[in-house]
């Protein structure tokens, strides 16, 4: 697989989506039937506002880890990174929208960007998926998994959009 391939040739286009007023207990249920740990978050308007992952999800499920507390001398001072999770998992737990539990401002790509525009943001964001976005809004997700299956033959890159050869040649 040539490094770049557009990501237009690789993506997944039917793209499970919600909107920030969703439920997040619908959305739960959406995800685990379709078998997707990740979804956009598509305002009314069409822009991609953020992204909905099972580990947003899981977190109204877990027992919190209240902030780190050190004390000395008699005075308690909160590790101030611990007092910032525990204040957006308090956030999450109590969220009951889509909009309230998902990560804001997801990094997307473009269809004509490349696979290896699209690996190196993934890796430099430590994420696991793309929403691709066009003028017209979401069009698509790229996952690590859709460049795995390129890269071991799996999938194969599908061909540019547009007429095919044969229907561009002439009448003999």
């Amino acid at each position: 697989m040539p490094r770049t391939t557009p990501v237009s040739q690789v993506m997944t286009t039917d793209v499970l989506s919600f909107a920030p007023d969703d439920n997040v207990l619908d959305a739960m249920q959406t995800m685990v039937q379709r078998g997707i740990d990740g979804a956009p978050v598509v305002a009314a308007d069409g822009r991609v506002v953020g992204m909905l992952s099972t580990s947003d999800l899981i977190v109204q499920e877990s027992q919190l880890h209240f902030p780190t507390v050190i004390s000395i001398l008699g005075a308690n001072f909160e590790m101030p990174r611990a007092k910032g999770r525990f204040d957006d998992d308090i956030q999450k737990a109590l969220g009951s929208s889509v909009g309230e539990v998902m990560r804001p401002d997801p990094i997307a790509i473009a269809p004509e960007d490349t696979i290896e525009q699209a690996a190196t943001l993934m890796h430099d964001h430590d994420v696991s998926r793309l929403p691709v976005v066009a003028d017209e809004g979401l069009v698509g997700i790229l996952a690590r998994v859709d460049i795995l299956r390129v890269i071991i033959g799996e999938r194969p890159v599908l061909p540019p959009a547009g007429p095919s050869p044969e229907a561009a040649a002439p009448a003999e």
